[in-house]
């Protein structure tokens, strides 16, 4: 962490940033601030929307806190939006939006949080002063805020001198805040990443003596974070943080783990490293929100950092000083589909993410173009709606320092890419069925529908891969030459 304190010129960037930001944000803060003002209670923007101000960056959801309780700010939305909802209550949050211009609000009762060591929940106390409601906050960045309607900034941890130097600090002792809420460790991962900001030594010194505390906040928690961390920015430098501070032993050790394993190619470090650097360079290679695949996409990206954890259980000692991964990507999409299961992932991010694993080394049997249009098309076939992740993910998997030996596999998956779009304009690649369809293989075999039927669909579809599209008659001849060969054939 810097030791000097910002500029002035830096210190008056950030305030000339957050000016024009907040004037946007205004009209509809100060009219709020107005109502609850004449309700007798007080309002204050806070959290992400006053440091993203100060970064320049405008939002159309706005977080409050007040001095009134739950159901007093409930009457209060009531009236000022055109929706209002309760589901946070409970917490003190109450949810409120305007259609015209649209802007959502989220008004929640000072509070403080503290965290009974035995419940995977915090427990809410509702306070009564701003600086006590700020002190509760995670990091002193997101623990500014602006009196509204009079607009006054209010900062009682230095957050602006945080935010400057681009630092994460807790508003209190680390030890006591991350107590009080384990999350809060993740938090200092994912702000790393989304933000590009460093954690000062004291407060990542608490995480590292108190990472196994992550342990009683539920996977799904940690889960949200873990995402938010990577589809942010930078997920490396988070990623990086989890793993130096024990947090990433406790809820994904798949990672650290990867330290301890040299990579076939004696080009990296270690396996992490060379995951870091696959995950960098697939993000490199994802598109704008009309492309194949828009960033941030979460799929990709997980299956970028996971894709050689099977590597420690496979790594075998060859005889001449190799060390070979026979199957790893078979153990590793085992794996990263179990880890995905215990964060309560999604079961489509599940099972899309365990089979881009499962498919990353398929295209290095391409060699120098020898795949039969077969292969290319099973190639295709298998990777189904997740081909153009897989063609990010593959190209991401070379980091080889080799100019030579990078371009080689440059042009292979190129001519690779290349056969599949000849292929796909000839025979409508991306949707391969059989040459009949289940009415057709019933009709021609005068069977009701059953097991033998989905037998027969399996048959020919395999034989479309091998051959490519043929006549209808000509796949009618083909299914009665097999279904001669099966011993249902006699009795039917």
């Amino acid at each position: 962490m810097p030791s000097e304190l910002p500029s002035p010129g830096a210190a008056l960037e950030l305030q000339r940033r957050a000016l024009g930001v907040l004037t946007e944000m205004a009209p509809a803060a100060v009219e709020l601030g107005e109502v609850f003002r004449a309700a007798g209670h007080e309002l204050a923007l806070v959290g992400g929307p006053v440091r993203d101000a100060f970064l320049g960056r405008a939002s159309n959801d706005l977080d409050f806190a007040t001095s009134a309780s739950p159901d007093e700010t409930q009457t209060l939305l009531a009236r000022w939006g055109d929706a209002h909802w309760d589901i946070g209550k409970e917490f003190g949050t109450i949810g409120a939006k305007r259609f015209s211009p649209e802007i959502v609000v989220e008004v929640t009762t000072y509070r403080t949080d503290e965290y009974d060591p035995t419940s995977r929940k915090p427990v809410v106390a509702f306070g009564d002063t701003l600086d006590g409601d700020l002190s509760r906050r995670d990091f002193t960045v997101n623990a500014m805020a602006v009196r509204v309607p009079d607009m006054t900034f209010v900062d009682p941890f230095d957050g602006l001198t945080d935010l400057a130097r681009r630092v994460l600090r807790t508003p209190i002792a680390p030890e006591r805040s991350f107590d009080d809420d384990p999350l809060r460790m993740m938090r200092a991962a994912r702000f790393a990443a989304q933000l590009g900001f460093s954690v000062e030594p004291g407060t990542l010194a608490a995480v590292v003596a108190m990472s196994s505390r992550i342990e009683i906040v539920s996977a799904e928690r940690v889960q949200v974070e873990l995402t938010k961390l990577v589809c942010g920015d930078e997920p490396r430098r988070g990623l990086e943080v989890l793993v130096d501070t024990g947090l990433a032993d406790h809820v994904l050790p798949e990672l650290p783990a990867l330290q301890l394993e040299i990579d076939e190619h004696h080009r990296h470090k270690d396996v992490y490293q060379h995951s870091l650097t696959v995950l960098d360079q697939a993000i490199a290679q994802e598109t704008g929100p009309d492309g194949a695949v828009p960033a941030p996409d979460l799929v990709l990206r997980l299956a970028s950092l996971l894709h050689d954890v099977g590597k420690p259980a496979t790594r075998r000692f060859e005889d001449g000083g190799g060390v070979s991964f026979h199957h790893h990507e078979v153990v590793g999409a085992k794996l990263v589909a179990k880890r995905l299961k215990a964060l309560r992932y999604e079961k489509q991010v599940v099972k899309d993410v365990a089979r881009l694993v499962e498919l990353h080394l398929r295209f290095h049997g391409y060699g120098d173009g020898a795949w039969s249009d077969s292969a290319v098309r099973r190639y295709v076939t298998d990777a189904g709606p997740l081909l153009e992740r897989l063609h990010r993910l593959t190209r991401a998997d070379s980091t080889t320092r080799n100019r030579r030996k990078a371009q080689r596999l440059r042009e292979s998956y190129d001519d690779l890419e290349r056969r599949i779009a000849e292929l796909r304009a000839k025979e409508e690649l991306d949707a391969v069925r059989p040459d009949l369809d289940g009415e057709q293989i019933m009709q021609a075999l005068g069977i009701a529908p059953g097991p033998v039927v989905g037998r027969a669909y399996r048959y020919l579809l395999e034989r479309r891969l091998d051959r490519g599209p043929v006549a209808a008659d000509v796949a009618r001849e083909d299914l009665l030459a097999w279904w001669a060969t099966q011993p249902e054939s006699s009795s039917s």
